[in-house]
């Protein structure tokens, strides 16, 4: 998955992944959206695009899914007033505990 985030924003100019996270669950994606893109067509953009291919490659997902709808409809955008490196930070702490939890589940089975 993170692949084709990096290789669907490159379609488009000025688009920049600063920061990614892929868990089982949830995804988070810090993005550089030049102005001259609305943020809401990027994010159409890019939600459909990883959900025709992620039904492309696992059918059974679309199926187990209500309505067939693999994103929710919020996403959280800021142009100043959060802080950046914050934001950065809870992201990289997001992946850290996802791989300390799946390390204790299977351990736990092991």
């Amino acid at each position: 998955m993170y692949r084709e985030i990096y290789r669907i924003c490159d379609q488009k100019e000025h688009v920049e992944v600063i920061e990614a996270n892929v868990q089982a669950d949830h995804v988070h994606v810090i993005l550089s959206i030049a102005p001259k893109y609305k943020v809401s067509s990027i994010m159409g953009f890019l939600k459909g695009k990883l959900a025709i291919r992620v039904f492309a490659i696992y059918p059974e997902v679309k199926k187990r899914l209500w309505g067939g709808k693999l994103w929710s409809r919020g996403y959280c955008v800021s142009t100043i007033g959060i802080d950046e490196d914050k934001v950065r930070k809870y992201v990289r702490w997001q992946e850290a505990r996802d791989k300390h939890q799946e390390a204790q589940q299977k351990s736990l089975f092991d």
